[in-house]
């Protein structure tokens, strides 16, 4: 046995990520777990029921590397009708979930020594992918309490070697939504520096107050120049079944095509029929859908902040973030989400986690993609242990 370190040391050296954690300790302890994003639904029944009817009555062998035509059509189509977007289905990347999309987005256009360009907060996949893709992440903060980009730090951060640019849009874990002009300023932005943009967009079905998602893509300059990335999970609260998509002009999607099918190949055929048959459900689901996690968001937020907590305003997502200097309470957001799993049986995740440096360590995120029975039980555990540290 060699004596030298074995393994690559982006994962050799990785420790167990925040949200491993909370999850098991919530196993564990049976704590409410509003620190992982997962809906407690099964998803919409008519989805489920075409999922399981393919599965016993068409293919179930391995279709196209690229996906189902039938659900590149239904992407292309839908970001049509939704987003003004004019895709061709051979523009259309299938993959196994929106991570493998950012994966394979990153093992197509990095190139040893370049430079990606992350806005923190970040989901923690951007930082290893991009060096274990050999690229070099140049990590621009996004601050409490706008979380607004601006373009002189982007300047600051930018170089010679820099090639890429991660954007996410609503943003986990803020719930915050780019303004148009923070829109045009990035493709503005992109363009001077010759940049592409991979744009993960899973959240843009889920967002509130009649805020409407802008992609990136329709912006002058971007639509040759953008990876656009889309979650059947989010859309369709169905985060198990691991279906998202990447869009990008043809000379890109055939690089991403290619790592692509070095990753997974494919995914299973039959969610990627049922997908393909909800995203061509009526406007009205969706809406109904966003009104429903709406009403999630405003139950957490008005029991919180009646249990003496200051919570921020979310626009978009499964998350609400709670301020815990606003709220009087003398901890950082690491040692609350200790405290608060153990003392009231409640699992969150703190802000800190989405930051390389831990910038910012008064925030803690909360999910809301819960019945109003577990939102109720967490709000009641939460107020009980607020009024026992006075």
């Amino acid at each position: 046995m060699t004596s030298a370190p074995i393994g690559h040391p982006v994962y050799r050296d990785m420790p167990a990520t925040i949200f491993e954690k909370m999850s098991a300790r919530a196993r564990e302890t049976g704590a409410i777990n509003l620190g992982q994003g997962f809906p407690d639904a099964q998803g919409p029944d008519d989805i489920l029921s075409a999922a399981a009817d393919a599965l016993l009555n068409r293919s179930n062998q391995y279709p196209p590397s690229a996906g189902l035509p039938e659900l590149r059509q239904a992407v292309a189509a839908h970001y049509g009708r939704h987003q003004d977007l004019d895709l061709r289905t051979e523009e259309v990347i299938v993959t196994s979930g929106a991570t493998e999309a950012i994966a394979a987005s990153l093992f197509a256009l990095v190139q040893p020594g370049d430079e990606v360009l992350l806005l923190a907060p970040l989901y923690d996949a951007y930082l290893p992918l991009v060096e274990r893709a050999g690229g070099v992440a140049r990590v621009v903060r996004l601050m409490p309490p706008d979380w607004r980009i601006r373009r002189e730090a982007l300047e600051a951060a930018v170089g010679p070697r820099t090639r890429l640019l991660i954007f996410n849009n609503p943003l986990n874990p803020s719930g915050s939504v780019a303004t148009q002009e923070e829109l045009a300023m990035l493709a503005s932005f992109c363009v001077d520096h010759d940049l592409i943009a991979i744009c993960d967009e899973v959240w843009e079905h889920v967002t509130f107050d009649g805020i409407r998602h802008q992609p990136l893509m329709a912006f002058p300059g971007m639509r040759e120049r953008t990876v656009k990335i889309g979650s059947a999970g989010k859309i369709f609260s169905l985060t198990g079944w691991k279906i998202g998509w990447m869009c990008a002009a043809a000379p890109l999607a055939t690089l991403l095509g290619r790592a692509h099918q070095f990753l997974t190949f494919t995914s299973a055929p039959s969610l990627q029929w049922a997908v393909a048959e909800g995203l061509g459900k009526p406007d009205a689901w969706f809406a109904a859908m966003r009104a429903d996690y709406q009403a999630s968001r405003d139950r957490l937020v008005n029991g919180l902040r009646g249990a003496g907590y200051a919570v921020k305003e979310s626009a978009a997502t499964w998350f609400v973030t709670l301020d815990l200097t606003a709220s009087g309470i003398g901890l950082d957001d690491v040692s609350f989400c200790e405290r608060i799993i153990g003392e009231a049986g409640v699992a969150a995740i703190p802000i800190s986690a989405f930051y390389p440096d831990a910038a910012v360590t008064h925030l803690v995120r909360l999910c809301f993609s819960k019945s109003d029975a577990v939102i109720d039980g967490a709000v009641a555990r939460l107020g009980r242990f607020r009024a026992s540290i006075g």
